[in-house]
């Protein structure tokens, strides 16, 4: 019977090949240094939005990956107010977003402090208020005292894909966990990532919420390597992606003695499509600081700069006026009497269709990047 890492002597004293990773991980690195001096750049507002795009979409993404579909607008007002950033068009969030939204500020904004055991029960605590995970009560804010298997296919016929550390050795386990996130040693913050990721899902230490903490434990990595929290990339988001390949190379490496190579080549295989695809998001918020430094003298209302600035972020869907009067909860009239002030103003511009299949697109000149 093939054995499951944890059940050799000494797991933890994982190795690599550094030959095979050196090439990838020099990349991930000049990358990484590339992005903090772009961002750099930039103006102070602009490095904010950057941000706080980043830090919703990791929250939305990291628990979309467990199945949960949360609401970007929630999430993005919570990380907006806790940061106290001046963002037009917050909106209220419930006790749920707020307790995700915490434990990942947590995580990116305090990443100097010491990860303790209160702090880990804290942030599980924060991810089920109610002590339910869907229609089940869990253990929460303390560590697991049952048995954890990973299964699926249908009762009779499950298939078991991973079974984690006995409840009984779970806390020294984790207390070994923490004391070596916590040490000084010399190895890089980046490596020392990818390794406390899948360090933690291996122990699994709680009922549930292991996966999302278990990324929060990244991004605090991720944020000590840059000794800033500013964050301008979402690992989260590319693993969402990549998730079928992720799933993959756990179950594969799970049942290695201590050698984890090809965890390692994919986290920083990972890790470097994240930085690629943060250029989007970049070009996306240089865009709204220019467009927005073009019209600092210009009249706008609050519901047109509601409006435009979801536009900016890239609007699902064709804009009409009546999503427009649904949105900012204002009449028919007002909503297009918005509209046509935007396209006097030479912002928006009317599709060909006319009539009641009217929509609206920001005109080319406020679309330059």
């Amino acid at each position: 019977m093939v054995k499951y890492i944890y059940e050799h002597q000494n797991w933890t004293d994982f190795s690599w090949n550094e030959k095979a990773i050196n090439s990838l991980f020099g990349e991930v690195k000049l990358m990484q240094g590339k992005i903090i001096g772009q961002m750099n750049a930039l103006g102070f507002s602009t490095k904010e939005e950057a941000t706080l795009t980043t830090l919703t979409l990791d929250v939305v993404k990291s628990s979309e990956i467990e199945g949960e579909l949360l609401n970007y607008e929630q999430v993005r007002s919570a990380i907006a107010r806790r940061l106290g950033l001046n963002t037009v068009g917050l909106v209220p969030s419930n006790r749920h977003v707020e307790g995700i939204v915490e434990m990942m500020l947590d995580a990116t904004q305090s990443f100097t402090e010491p990860l303790t055991e209160d702090r880990l029960f804290g942030w599980h605590a924060a991810l089920f208020p109610t002590g339910y995970s869907g229609p089940y009560k869990i253990e929460v804010g303390k560590y697991r005292a049952g048995e954890m298997q990973i299964v699926s296919g249908a009762i009779g016929k499950e298939k078991v894909h991973y079974e984690a550390v006995k409840p009984e050795f779970v806390k020294a386990e984790m207390d070994a966990f923490l004391e070596w996130f916590n040490s000084e040693d010399q190895l890089d913050k980046v490596l020392k990532a990818a390794i406390a990721h899948f360090w933690f899902i291996i122990i699994h230490p709680f009922d549930d919420g292991n996966g999302r903490i278990a990324r929060a434990l990244t991004d605090q990595l991720l944020a000590r390597a840059e000794n800033s929290g500013e964050r301008f990339y979402s690992m989260s988001s590319q693993i969402l992606v990549e998730r079928k390949r992720y799933y993959q190379i756990l179950q594969k490496v799970q049942h290695s003695k201590n050698d984890i190579t090809e965890w390692m080549l994919w986290f920083l295989e990972c890790l470097k499509n994240a930085m690629f695809s943060t250029e989007n998001t970049t070009n996306r918020i240089l865009q709204k600081a220019e467009f927005w430094k073009l019209h600092e003298s210009t009249r706008i209302n609050e519901r047109q700069r509601l409006m435009l600035n979801k536009l900016l972020d890239g609007f699902e869907g064709k804009l009409k006026s009546s999503k427009w009067a649904k949105i900012t909860k204002t009449s028919s009239d007002t909503a297009l009497r918005d509209i046509k002030d935007l396209i006097e103003k030479g912002i928006l511009i009317q599709s060909a269709d006319g009539g009641r299949s009217s929509s609206y697109t920001l005109s080319d000149i406020n679309c330059s990047k």
